[in-house]
């Protein structure tokens, strides 16, 4: 189903539907997703080239005070960021040519409870990746994008409801 009005969709405790109208709110719903991860969890980004995967990245960087461009790691596979006492690894496996290479990269040392990890493309490290706590499907929607959030644990199912409270999109800081 495509975005026939943008801005939020009935959710359900496990997914949610946000429509994105321009980047703006793009990066602003990447922030509200931010505050609502606090800091944690597994997060698979899906989408097509160009689907605003990065863009959401950005806005979850941006919840947890960085400022800096935001680029795809798509040749070093993982750009970490420590961010007020907080780790954040952003991930992009599009150019993994066997997941197995995760491992060579020392990428299980970054899977902790202590960090939050943003994987772009994670079909292509499927089997060695740990399960999701969220998996967000962006796809373009006319000059927008939309976002599918389904929860696959009860910590995503938590950050689903957070989403979903009226205050979620103001920033608390």
């Amino acid at each position: 189903m495509l975005c026939a009005n943008f801005g939020e969709w009935p959710s359900d405790d496990a997914t949610m539907m946000i429509c994105l109208p321009d980047e703006a709110a793009h990066v602003a719903f990447g922030e509200a997703l931010g505050r609502a991860l606090a800091g944690r969890g597994v997060v698979h980004l899906e989408g097509e080239l160009g689907a605003g995967k990065t863009t959401l990245a950005r806005g979850v960087l941006h919840a947890h005070g960085h400022r800096g461009a935001v680029k795809s790691p798509t040749y070093t596979l993982v750009e970490p960021y420590r961010l007020a006492g907080l780790q954040v690894n952003h991930f992009d496996l599009y150019r993994l040519g066997d997941p197995e290479e995760l491992e060579f990269i020392g990428a299980r040392e970054l899977f902790g409870a202590d960090a939050l990890n943003l994987i772009e493309w994670p079909s292509r490290g499927a089997g060695w990746l740990p399960t999701p706590d969220l998996v967000v499907s962006l796809s373009v929607a006319g000059l927008g994008r939309q976002a599918y959030l389904e929860a696959q644990t009860a910590y995503g199912e938590a950050v689903i409801e957070r989403l979903s409270a009226p205050s979620s999109t103001k920033d608390t800081r």
